[in-house]
């Protein structure tokens, strides 16, 4: 299904996303990029047919080219899966110039015909079904708790918190449901705190906002955040007008400064953004922004990784101390490879299998080159479904991690990638290797990106003469900002050109090629990455890194599940954080630009070593200067 329905704004934009993701259902915006001279030609043209008589549409006067031209607002790069860009005037075929190896799931040419005479610029909106809902990951719900000082007016406080919901609807549509206005507000009493408290847990809250509407009652604000049990936020109001700093003036900036000081008092640890002090749209924003944080840490209490087998031989970087995990409140469950080979046999002749097969063989569609072996990956897919279902106990949520290599292949007869995909792409994240701290970074990115991530090898450079050819001069990256992302087919299909189901090309070098059929592969989607990772060092410290960039739209002429990849001064972010803190070669891929919530998600877990690359000009402690 296709909607053409304008969709100018970037809030109409979210809303819409909003009303399909809570249906389940994934979406995809595609954006006709036509220059501005183009649009304002077409108009030209689509006026003379209608003062012609020729064309039954509306006549489009300069007031209203005007008008419309202020009312859109381009998407960020981010926003969109297929951003076709229209630079010749009258050739369909340049439009697929920024995407040339994709294949687009509608035809352009005629809607770029259609949009001639259209006075507006063109969106898309697919929304489609996925295959398996999100649903490894908490649904959150913000409670909004006001607080007053009592020598300030109550309803200072009241009607500050008033205004902020309603800039939250206005903002956010339909996301408006995910907070929840608790009308209680504190006045210096350790009985509100406990009225308020009682209140948020009863309406399904497992988030919360603390809001100075003024000054605050330091005692039983810090109070309300110790005893509620999730994350909890504190911001606070900025005064409206200069014409009312008498009786409406709440002095709520003073007061964050006692709340943060009760705070480390108690030894309560709360989230406090960059700017914790604005007005109702502000504060509108930070608990948008909030959300995504709160989502990762919720997940963290409940999620248990469930691991199958030692790491492979000669792959030392990809495991690491596990105490870390339970300091962030994390369940770990090892297993045998041995346990889950007779688990896999135990599933044999299971009637559901033929269900399972049929939904590859319409996902793979006519990348199904192998289905000689779906129904081994739909019995193997089966038995880690029925592995979590039996072994999560009392968490929520679970993440997996396996030896896929090399006895996998011998003793299974597949390998594991393509159903790896499967399941990442329904929320619940595998990492190949053994990688413990790899599939938590995933469930992290999940958790913060609403969506399904990968988890990826820094693999190799892009060739001089590839860059020289499709990147320099068409893209403001050097060479050493690029670089290729890859793993053997772990990426689920969605975020896949043409994924195509094949054999594992690397393995089948020392094993027979019939074992090792199972990976998905394609070049990944074009569009907005960041690129993170938090990991146990070998002395049980803490360190993350987060850098955002972008996949680009350049075929990778290769194998396996990967893209080219480019990240403003890689060279130096390569050298000095990933060489320089010994992070291993496996990276966590969220889609689109996720790095400023998952930088706040480290720094709340306690991550005071938070490596990023560095922009021009700033050096890395050891970095040469002479250099």
């Amino acid at each position: 299904m296709i909607l053409d329905w304008g969709f100018w704004t970037r809030a109409s934009r979210r809303e819409a996303e909003a009303f399909f993701r809570d249906r389940s259902m994934e979406t995809q915006w595609h954006y006709i990029d036509v220059p501005e001279e183009r649009w304002r030609e077409n108009i030209a043209r689509r006026n003379a047919a209608v003062l012609a008589g020729e064309d039954p549409s509306y006549y489009v006067d300069q007031g209203l080219l005007e008008k419309l031209a202020g009312l859109f607002e381009e998407p960020e790069r981010d926003e969109i899966a297929v951003w076709v860009r229209v630079r010749d005037s009258g050739t369909e075929q340049n439009a697929q110039a920024l995407s040339p190896f994709f294949t687009p799931p509608v035809d352009f040419s005629p809607l770029l015909r259609y949009h001639e005479h259209m006075p507006h610029r063109p969106h898309y909106f697919l929304p489609k079904r996925r295959n398996f809902p999100m649903n490894n990951i908490p649904q959150v719900k913000v409670g909004l708790v006001a607080v007053s000082r009592d020598c300030f007016p109550e309803s200072l406080s009241v009607n500050r918190r008033k205004a902020v919901m309603e800039a939250f609807a206005a903002q956010y549509g339909a996301e408006a449901a995910s907070v929840y206005e608790c009308p209680i507000c504190i006045v210096e009493s350790e009985i509100h705190m406990v009225q308020a408290l009682e209140d948020v847990k009863k309406n399904g809250c497992n988030a919360l906002v603390v809001y100075l509407g003024n000054f605050g009652p330091e005692i039983s604000e810090t109070l309300l955040a110790k005893h509620f049990d999730g994350p909890a936020m504190f911001i606070a109001a900025a005064e409206e007008t200069g014409d009312n700093l008498v009786g409406g003036r709440g002095d709520a900036y003073c007061g964050m400064l006692n709340a943060s000081y009760n705070l480390k008092l108690r030894e309560i640890k709360a989230y406090i953004p960059e700017n914790p002090v604005g007005d109702a749209a502000d504060c509108a924003r930070m608990i948008h922004e909030f959300i995504p944080i709160a989502r990762a840490l919720v997940g963290l209490k409940s999620l248990k990784i469930i691991s199958f087998g030692p790491r492979p031989l000669n792959f030392l970087a990809c495991n690491a101390p596990i105490k870390r995990l339970y300091d962030l409140g994390v369940e770990i469950e090892e297993n045998s490879e041995l346990d889950l080979f007779e688990a896999f046999h135990k599933h044999a002749g299971d009637p559901r299998i033929a269900q399972v097969k049929a939904g590859m063989e319409k996902e793979l569609g006519e990348g199904n080159q192998k289905p000689e072996i779906l129904e081994k990956l739909a019995q193997y897919e089966l038995t880690l479904l029925d592995w979590v279902e039996e072994h999560k106990g009392y968490r929520q949520y679970v993440a997996l991690t396996s030896k896929c290599w090399p006895a996998f292949q011998t003793q299974f007869g597949f390998v594991p990638c393509y159903v790896n995909s499967r399941l990442t792409g329904r929320g619940i994240p595998v990492s190949c290797e053994v990688d413990i701290y790899g599939t938590l970074s995933e469930f992290i990115g999940t958790c913060v990106s609403g969506d399904m991530v990968t988890l990826l090898d820094i693999n190799n450079t892009v060739p001089k003469d590839m860059y020289q050819a499709e990147i320099e001069g068409k893209f403001p990256y050097s060479l050493t900002d690029t670089f290729m992302g890859f793993h053997c087919g772990n990426t689920c299909s969605k975020k896949l050109c043409k994924p195509t189901m094949k054999y594992q090309m690397i393995m089948a070098r020392t094993l027979p090629e019939e074992v090792t059929q199972g990976t998905l592969e394609g070049d990944i989607v074009p569009g907005g990455i960041t690129f993170f990772r938090l990991q146990s060092t070998a002395d049980s410290q803490l360190r993350a890194y987060v850098a955002q960039g972008e996949v680009l739209p350049v075929a990778t002429r290769s194998f396996g599940g990967i893209g080219v990849f480019a990240i403003s001064e890689m060279g130096r972010f390569y050298r000095h954080v990933l060489i320089e803190k010994n992070y291993p070669h496996h990276g966590a891929v969220a889609f689109g630009h996720h790095g400023k919530a998952l930088f706040e998600v480290f720094k709340f877990l306690g991550v005071s070593d938070i490596g990023f690359n560095h922009p021009k000009g700033m050096l890395y402690p050891s970095e040469n200067p002479f250099a």
